[in-house]
């Protein structure tokens, strides 16, 4: 679907949300051409992102590959979601952590579904698999057992949701197409409640947060705006 002296924490911090996630700009697999085809004078330098979209139409509006690529993001994000969601549910050492994973897996499964539909609308292609950065956190969490990895858990979680929401935020901000902020509106409304569910477990624990600006919502429910 946040960004300390132990140092599962900076690992989580740095590995998984220094690139938001969905958890997002994380690094995925850079197109061929991208890596084969050398600069030429006179012809545009592609953008160097690793999710740049190989199947963007020739008359594509620089919007239009934005859109392309945020989807592609929000997808990989969502599997990352549901396969940290799973492990929860495994390796959990109480019930609401386990409830939570759960929540994770179903409600990332159903916006998966959406982003799905709406790829196919514009023409994006979707990834299978989590990102290496993604993945590297799966195996890092799968490691720990009990209390060790509810904890690390619940931080990569309030992270990960802070920055999910406010890359939702951006795109809806800047999108042109209507179809395309209507969906991307709907999912940050489900990743907001996701957020206010996983702020409120770690405030409950006392979880300490690293980073700046990913502080947990209040006991009144209120979020801190996104930055």
């Amino acid at each position: 679907m946040r960004r300390s002296g132990l140092t599962m924490l900076v690992f989580c911090s740095v590995v998984a949300f220094e690139s938001p996630l969905f958890s997002q700009s994380s690094p995925m697999m850079q197109s061929p051409a991208s890596q084969t085809q050398p600069n030429q004078p006179g012809h545009a330098v592609p953008p160097t992102t690793s999710l740049q979209d190989s199947s963007g139409a020739p008359g594509d509006t620089g919007q239009q590959m934005k859109d392309k690529i945020f989807v592609r993001k929000a997808a990989q994000g969502g599997l990352a979601e549901i396969e940290l969601g799973k492990l929860a549910v495994e390796k959990g050492a109480s019930e609401d952590v386990k409830a939570f994973g759960q929540k994770m897996v179903d409600e990332h499964g159903k916006l998966n579904e959406e982003i799905g539909r709406l790829a196919d609308s514009i023409g994006a292609r979707l990834p299978k698999t989590m990102s290496k950065d993604q993945q590297a956190v799966y195996d890092k969490l799968k490691s720990l057992t009990g209390e060790e990895f509810d904890k690390e858990y619940i931080v990569c979680m309030v992270k990960d949701h802070h920055a999910d929401l406010r890359e939702f935020r951006m795109e809806s901000n800047s999108t042109s197409d209507p179809d395309v902020k209507d969906a991307v509106d709907k999912a940050a409304h489900v990743i907001r409640e996701h957020m206010v569910a996983i702020d409120k477990m770690a405030r409950d624990r006392g979880v300490a947060l690293p980073g700046r600006g990913h502080k947990p919502a209040t006991a009144s429910g209120d979020v801190p705006p996104a930055q």
